[in-house]
């Protein structure tokens, strides 16, 4: 499960050290872990990181699928923690040490900033390929903060961005070597720390404001 430590003024939060798929309890113990972080006081940014082959699988589609009464609910659950995310009053960065795909992608984009593995992993919206379309939530968060072109790439044609490609598209802000993808995460947010405060959730809420109402809508069509 998800835990949380903090190195001098960074909270880093592992999401895992398997596929870390959003599994509803997952999504529960992300949310108490980012109070923790929003409630700190004093300077402060957040990095968000994982363990293992995975950065993040997306969503759980085996407990979806076991639980189909209840897909409206987690989707819901699972689009608010995005819009958290997206407008968390501290910087953040992914560091993405692995494949990030569906949901977890979206994950990494809702934070400020990303940092890729170069040499492995993929960084993949996999959607069009497994038949489950984007909700609109999802897809206006996708268009938030990609350019038009590279969104309509990834969503349209699944394409598998590696670590230099993504770069290139500007879908990370930094690649790097698998044992410093963490620590360039890091040193980027050590350097925002100060922004930490609700001025800068302010300015996120405002910036996203489309994609935000989009992402809590609650009543979400699922096919």
């Amino acid at each position: 499960m998800p835990t949380l430590d903090r190195q001098d003024d960074v909270f880093i939060l592992d999401i895992g050290d398997t596929e870390n798929r959003f599994h509803p309890d997952w999504v529960a113990t992300v949310d108490d872990l980012l109070d923790e972080v929003e409630k700190a006081q004093g300077p402060r940014a957040l990095v968000t990181a994982a363990t293992g082959k995975f950065f993040s699988n997306g969503l759980d589609l085996d407990w979806l699928f076991a639980h189909t009464d209840r897909a409206g609910a987690y989707v819901a659950d699972v689009q608010a923690l995005l819009a958290r995310v997206l407008t968390l009053p501290v910087v953040t960065v992914a560091a993405l040490q692995g494949h990030t795909f569906a949901a977890g992608a979206m994950l990494s984009l809702a934070h400020d900033f990303r940092v890729m593995r170069e040499d492995r992993g993929y960084w993949c919206l996999p959607e069009a390929e497994i038949n489950i379309p984007f909700t609109a939530g999802m897809a206006a968060l996708i268009q938030a903060r990609l350019t038009p072109q590279v969104a309509h790439e990834a969503m349209t044609t699944a394409r598998r961005y590696g670590g230099r490609d993504a770069l290139g598209a500007a879908i990370v802000d930094r690649a790097a070597d698998e044992e410093t993808v963490r620590r360039a995460a890091v040193e980027i947010a050590a350097a925002q720390t100060t922004k930490a405060g609700p001025t800068l959730g302010t300015i996120k809420a405002r910036m996203y404001a489309p994609a935000l109402a989009a992402l809590r809508e609650t009543d979400i069509p699922l096919g």
